[in-house]
């Protein structure tokens, strides 16, 4: 039987400069995704670490009433002309008029289907991304996705869905208080954790399938060849204890980790 191949993860783009961490992906290439929910506090560092912007229907709304308020001191207009998306798509039915008109007339991109009710604006944004972006390596191509914690519990768990249906792309959903991720059974998974802006509490979830065996190094209450499964046990409140992770499972499983409001 071959190796389980490994998979390595790092929330080093949420550090000021992505450099001082050697365990940040080689050559990473980020493309940000705006939801309509507020933007979290590190929305201008993730926009200028991204080669692509990309505004989910309402998610422009948030842009452009957000950002100026995350950069006091600066010029409200100057701020809303600068943080411009490339692409703003989904079936339109949040986004203001005249937020669609401004960015427009700025050259932004509009891509509008509302003939699509079927799927979520994030899962059209993903589409998107990974059929048409111009970063041509896509093997590391990374999409982050800014508000997608919050808010409505259907919207979330419809962006969590997301997770599962792309499940070989990587796909970070953010808020201001923390981070998830799928972590794919094909692989044994090794977590680096930036301790200065993530942790200590962290979980494991099985969403859709239950796990009979999952097994972790690196947690306060590590798991061992356990079985997980809704109206049974789920690894929810864990606390990270080193600095690096391992999970191997049976089944995908959702990571989420608490993000340090001091960062």
């Amino acid at each position: 039987m071959a190796p389980t191949p490994a998979m390595s993860h790092s929330s080093a783009f949420l550090l000021p400069s992505s450099s001082s961490s050697s365990m940040a992906p080689a050559g990473s290439a980020y493309v940000l995704v705006v939801l309509n929910q507020r933007l979290p506090r590190f929305a201008p560092l993730l926009w200028d670490r991204a080669q692509v912007r990309v505004c989910a229907d309402g998610g422009a709304n948030r842009l452009f009433d957000d950002m100026p308020e995350l950069l006091p001191g600066q010029d409200p207009d100057e701020v809303r002309a600068r943080y411009k998306p490339d692409v703003i798509k989904g079936d339109m039915d949040s986004i203001r008029q005249e937020v669609k008109e401004y960015y427009s007339n700025l050259g932004t991109k509009i891509v509008d289907e509302s003939h699509d009710q079927d799927t979520t604006d994030l899962h059209k944004c993903v589409a998107f991304v990974t059929e048409n972006s111009p970063i041509p390596d896509k093997s590391n191509l990374c999409i982050l996705a800014l508000g997608a914690l919050g808010g409505r519990f259907d919207h979330e768990m419809g962006n969590i869905n997301v997770l599962h249906l792309f499940p070989n792309n990587r796909i970070i959903l953010l808020s201001d208080d923390c981070l998830i991720f799928l972590l794919p059974r094909a692989h044994i998974h090794s977590i680096h954790i930036e301790q200065s802006i993530e942790g200590p509490h962290c979980g494991l979830i099985p969403i859709g399938v239950p796990s009979t065996s999952t097994t972790t190094t690196g947690l306060q209450w590590n798991l061992g060849n356990t079985s997980m499964s809704f109206g049974g046990l789920i690894s929810t409140s864990n606390i990270v204890k080193e600095e690096d992770v391992t999970v191997i499972s049976d089944t995908d499983l959702i990571w989420t980790i608490s993000l340090r409001q001091h960062s």
